[in-house]
């Protein structure tokens, strides 16, 4: 995790007079603390192009937002241009059940077809159906620090942090809870594949799981038809726009990202969370003392410690953008949302956890039409998750240092250790 105030040299190469970068992902030195790396990309050049993914990227506050709600970029390229077209390579055999998930997923429609698909899923994320959900969160928290309070100490990833978003989303679509464990290892394997150049053992693993994923949707999704409930995969199976339903490709489409996206992230900002109120010696009795306290650490957490740090975008024509960039159509941009969240342009002393900060909102959840359909979920859990943990266990603490995963797409831990007592 970062630390209050990083103050360790960025390991990344850059030329200012060209905005060339050269920077290892892999670099323990930047995936453990990335902010270094930012502040120095903020100083010298916020657009720069990364030579090893040979990409241009964005790390300024309003670059990344007007960037992620620019309609002249989308998240899919192929219903503007033909492979042949772009010079893009066939689809690899191997990911074949991967890429059929990937192909009706929300994430990755431009509309119409995202507008039509949003809608009918969007009904059930609305704030008031959220909110409904408080007391259940809050019994299940307590339930699960119930189990090992006890104890003295936990690893709180596996035990805490994973059960919370997983069970609410699980029971949100109706899926039974004693499937947690697969749709986890399901979710995790399929996630490695949005990390920067995934192994082929990856790519292999992670078709498994997509294969296995649909094959079980596919049969919870038969059996609703004929059992239906209030739930949301009834409700996406049942609801109609514009005289239409959705297919079964696109309704496992839509709960596999809604499964994976509805806690994969969560999991990670909470356990960031955890370890940065602990790391920069926050007090949580005041952090968490009403609900005005409660909310800015929160989106404070969020700021500081995001869990996704890159969502990409494809230039669905040829641009030319204000700062001197061309771009073709299908070249892909990198917009870097955890650096416009340390953007010392928009937010006062960037680098340090101010949990108190009140200076508009981050850009962790995205922009624009792909925003994220269940922030007010992950928002919810968080607001409940984080006091209930801390106010059950006040003198929690650090067992060990937290180890950050070497997966820079995504920002979270190992695993955390803590103790009490």
């Amino acid at each position: 995790m970062p630390t209050a105030t990083p103050s360790a040299p960025s390991p990344a190469m850059i030329d200012a007079a060209t905005r060339h970068v050269r920077l290892d992902i892999r670099d323990p030195a930047f995936y453990r603390d990335p902010l270094p790396t930012y502040a120095a990309l903020h100083a010298a050049c916020p657009a720069f192009y990364w030579e090893e993914p040979g990409q241009w990227f964005f790390t300024g506050y309003d670059q990344v937002n007007a960037l992620l709600r620019d309609r002249r970029f989308g998240r899919q390229i192929l219903h503007v241009a033909t492979r042949a077209e772009l010079g893009m390579p066939d689809p690899k055999p191997h990911l074949a059940d991967f890429d059929r998930l990937e192909h009706h997923s929300l994430l990755e429609l431009e509309p119409p077809a995202h507008t039509r698909l949003r809608t009918l899923v969007n009904r059930a994320f609305v704030s008031r159906h959220v909110e409904a959900l408080r007391p259940e969160i809050a019994a299940l928290c307590h339930r699960l620090i119930d189990g090992f309070e006890k104890d003295g100490r936990v690893e709180l990833l596996k035990t805490y942090a994973e059960i919370v978003p997983v069970t609410v989303i699980a029971r949100m679509l109706g899926v039974p809870l004693d499937m947690a464990p697969s749709l986890l290892d399901w979710s995790h394997r399929m996630v490695k594949m949005y990390v920067f150049n995934p192994s082929e053992e990856t790519e292999h693993d992670a078709n498994r799981a997509s294969a296995d994923f649909d094959a079980y949707l596919r049969s919870i999704i038969a059996w609703k038809r004929d059992n239906p409930a209030d739930d949301l995969l009834t409700h996406m199976i049942t609801s109609e726009k514009d005289g239409e339903r959705l297919t079964d490709d696109e309704l496992v489409s839509t709960a596999v990202l809604l499964l994976n996206a509805g806690h994969e992230a969560t999991v990670h900002q909470l356990g960031n969370a955890v370890a940065t109120i602990l790391q920069t010696g926050a007090d949580p009795a005041t952090l968490f003392a009403e609900d005005t306290t409660t909310e800015r650490t929160v989106e404070e957490c969020m700021r500081y410690a995001a869990p996704l740090h890159i969502f990409q975008r494809h230039a669905l024509s040829d641009i030319a953008l204000e700062e001197g960039i061309t771009l073709k159509k299908g070249d892909r941009i990198g917009l870097m949302l955890a650096g416009a969240n340390v953007d010392p342009r928009r937010f006062s002393d960037p680098s340090t956890f101010r949990p108190d900060r009140n200076e508009g909102p981050h850009l962790s959840f995205g922009a624009g039409i792909h925003f994220c359909i269940g922030a007010p979920l992950a928002r919810l859990e968080l607001k409940l998750s984080l006091p209930i943990l801390f106010e059950r266990l006040p003198t929690l603490r650090l067992a060990e240092t937290p180890v950050v995963k070497d997966s820079y797409h995504f920002h979270g831990l190992e695993r955390l250790d803590l103790t009490w007592g």
